[in-house]
């Protein structure tokens, strides 16, 4: 008796023949299926539920969704978000008495068993919705192909741990709780989990907007999904088609709508409107940004203890990220990259905008669409940011790298009015002319570093040798301030190598040699126009997981520069529209300050530059490697040049964009409080003594400036910029640029058409 007991459980658990052979047997018995229960001793076993794989949006500062990482295309919704008809048909056709029974329904099993085999194929579900539910769970919660596999084994053994499972799902939850959860890690097919996402998917709408014959799809599609899989072709669309069908005939067998309900609703057409739902990066309207936000996730332990945990939350963990780019001057980057660089062209136009004072990354924008097609020359990673980012190697910085020579300069306590004769040509005295930070000899008296003018000798000052970016003026700075200063200064302002490697410290530094990203020098020249206050490059401001708790993310700022030096290079760069490297392409009508920077061989060009409000560097290089092919003799959109340097097309990306970027925004002079030295705090010039004094690399360096600026209050400032009257971060008022020339003819400014081949110039 045992034994046909056993089978009865099984078969009516397993859903095969024996159900519908063993039944009588237990009715002559007088067996009742509890007592059947009892005998194999099954009892309630605790599931463990893992949370839903849920998809993650990304957000732009509007709040406008502008990407989605998802394994699985699901957003769960409470039951009351489902339409009433969509429950009614699913509990039609898969477990009609779901209301009345327990977690085994031994009679809707064989009833659904015999109607089955009557009709030669599946019309009726045989397992209940608690059951099912349980084995979508273990499915969920396999990793491997074996786990998958044994979740849904056609064994005995699985199916009475099913319903183990099953009898404290239904002691746990309440039948309403339970459907709920069904119709949310229930897969429909086309990549659909979930009612939501199917309901979206196939008839772009929410769940709690189908109609009838829309509900019955559904309902259809649970049932053998891989079959009726609308997405994979004509003869699955039928099949889907039919299965609708018998879900309307259920239903109108059952009562639940009346035979010409059903019957003018077989009439329509199936209705597929396939809405596709991108995920990952290259979906996303801002590609580039997003693999920055990705990786921001992928590369913090607080997210996981590996990569793989990351992954996976990014995937699955529903969260809600909200992020700092904003579409205006995205939009603004972007069009101006449009207007200068095609999208068709080998060499790669790259620009990102950084915050000064928070470090919030408002655009990240390139010339090139993000994708895997070389035919379509695409960029397949993040071309604007370092490798941790999912960059790749970075260009030489170029000349934009005097900077921070100049700052380290200031800091030492030069003046805008300090100088030396520059010859034509540098070439160390010997290999202790320069040393790293390892106090290694690095000096190579071997290597002559020229201008990138003929002659191009004379006095110059802080201020002349940068207005006309000096490269024999700039390594002669650095010698008497010292390699290591220079190298520290670049570190103190976030500068580091796109490639992760460590800086390269060598004689050239100043010079550029070092490959970089826009991200990481925007943000080092955001230093200057914050006045001395490095922040963290910051991509997301919150995050919310599924359960609505949200965590904010805020600016990580030190102070790495005192204010008055940051004020004094501010000072000195403002003068580049003006009287440097920039006048040809003019400033942009508001308070400006920056650096052209072209490479050795022309391999490079770079601008970056600052408001106060605003900091941006553009690069412009060669992926396929700027040593083969160098920015000479080339033709960019659309217009010929026989050398690129720094203001040629960088300085003007540059400048467009910060021009719409900006409008609307305020015009003030500084970020912060008010810089000492400004109208706020006057100042005055008073004759200096020549003085001698000894840098931390124990250097003699001798001042030869004729003043010294103290402030109204009787304090002498750092680096004394106002002895020149341009203290306050970001001075002097650029000019509006002229009139761009013809686009037939290549565009050269003054100082670029001083320029040769094989130097590095501005």
């Amino acid at each position: 008796m045992l034994n046909v007991l056993r089978l009865v459980i099984a078969g009516a658990a397993a859903g095969v023949l024996a159900a519908a052979v063993a039944l009588p047997a237990v009715g002559g018995a007088g067996m009742s299926t509890r007592s059947a229960v009892e005998a194999l001793d099954l009892k309630p076993e605790n599931l463990d539920e893992p949370p839903l794989s849920e998809r993650t949006e990304i957000f732009d500062a509007d709040g406008k969704k502008i990407a989605q990482f998802y394994f699985e295309n699901r957003q769960s919704v409470t039951l009351d978000k489902v339409a009433p008809i969509m429950q009614t048909a699913l509990i039609a056709i898969e477990d009609f008495r779901f209301y009345q029974h327990g977690p085994i329904d031994v009679e809707g099993t064989v009833r659904a068993l015999l109607k089955n085999v009557s009709s030669g194929g599946v019309m009726q579900g045989g397992s209940s919705i608690t059951q099912q539910y349980v084995k979508q769970v273990l499915v969920n919660k396999a990793e491997t192909p074996e786990e998958q596999a044994a979740a849904i084994a056609p064994t005995v053994s699985r199916k009475l741990s099913e319903l183990r499972y099953a009898m404290a799902i239904e002691e746990k939850y309440s039948k309403n709780e339970i459907l709920e959860k069904y119709l949310n890690i229930a897969y429909f097919g086309a990549g659909a989990h979930g009612v939501q996402a199917a309901a979206r998917r196939f008839f772009d709408k929410s769940a709690s907007e189908l109609n009838l014959v829309e509900a019955a799809t559904l309902a259809g599609a649970v049932q053998n999904p891989a079959r009726t899989d609308p997405n994979v072709g004509p003869e699955s669309r039928q099949r889907l088609l039919e299965r609708r069908n018998i879900v309307l005939d259920r239903m109108a067998e059952l009562k639940k709508i009346t035979a010409e309900e059903a019957a003018a609703a077989k009439e329509k057409k199936l209705g597929f409107k396939d809405v596709k739902v991108p995920g990952g990066c290259e979906a996303s309207k801002y590609p580039y940004f997003c693999l920055y936000v990705q990786y921001e996730i992928l590369n913090n332990e607080d997210f996981g203890k590996n990569q793989d945990e990351r992954r996976k939350l990014l995937q699955r963990g529903g969260l809600r990220i909200k992020t700092t780019i904003d579409p205006k001057m995205q939009e603004a980057a972007e069009k101006a990259i449009k207007k200068y660089v095609s999208t068709k062209d080998k060499p790669v136009a790259s620009q990102a905008m950084v915050v000064p004072g928070t470090g919030e990354i408002k655009a990240m924008a390139s010339s090139r669409k993000f994708g895997g097609s070389k035919k379509k020359n695409e960029m397949s990673y993040n071309i604007v940011a370092d490798a941790a980012h999912g960059g790749g190697r970075g260009f030489q910085q170029g000349s934009t790298a005097k900077v921070y020579t100049l700052a380290a300069a200031l800091e030492e306590g030069l003046k805008y009015g300090d100088g030396f004769p520059a010859p034509a040509g540098y070439k160390a005295s010997g290999y202790s002319s320069f040393k790293n930070c390892k106090n290694q000899n690095v000096g190579d008296p071997s290597h002559t570093v020229r201008n990138s003018s003929e002659g191009g000798g004379g006095f110059k000052t802080l201020e002349s040798g940068t207005w006309g970016s000096v490269n024999t003026f700039f390594i002669k700075l650095q010698e008497k301030v010292g390699l290591c200063d220079t190298v520290k200064m670049a570190k103190k302002l976030g500068v580091k190598r796109a490639d992760g490697q460590k800086l390269s410290e060598v004689e050239t530094f100043t010079l550029g040699v070092n490959e970089v990203d826009p991200v990481t020098i925007a943000s080092s020249y955001a230093v200057f126009a914050s006045r001395g206050q490095y922040c963290k490059p910051l991509a997301i401001t919150e995050i919310k997981d599924r359960f609505g708790k949200a965590k904010q993310y805020k600016p990580k700022c030190s102070q790495v520069l005192e204010e008055e030096v940051a004020d004094a290079v501010s000072g000195i760069l403002s003068g580049v529209f003006t009287k440097g490297t920039m006048t040809e392409v003019g400033g942009i009508g508001r308070d400006a300050a920056g650096k052209t920077g072209t490479t050795d061989n022309y391999m490079s060009a770079w601008f970056a530059g600052y408001t106060p409000n605003m900091s941006s560097a553009v690069s412009l290089g060669d992926p396929r490697g700027t040593s083969a092919h160098k920015l000479i003799g080339i033709t960019i959109g659309g217009r010929y040049y026989p050398y690129v340097y720094g203001a040629s097309i960088s300085g003007r990306i540059w400048k467009d964009s910060m021009i719409q970027a900006l409008k609307g925004s305020s015009r003030s002079s500084s970020t912060r409080s008010t810089p000492r030295g400004s109208a706020a705090a006057p100042t005055t010039a008073r004759p200096s003594r020549r003085r001698t004094r000894r840098t931390r690399t124990g250097r003699t360096i001798r001042s030869t400036s004729s003043t010294r600026a103290t402030t109204a209050t009787g304090r002498r400032t750092g680096a004394t910029a106002a002895a020149t009257g341009r203290a306050a971060a970001v001075t002097a008022a650029a000019t509006p640029g002229r009139s761009s020339r013809r686009t037939t003819e290549p565009i050269i400014t003054p100082d670029d058409r001083a320029g040769r081949p094989g130097r590095t110039t501005g």
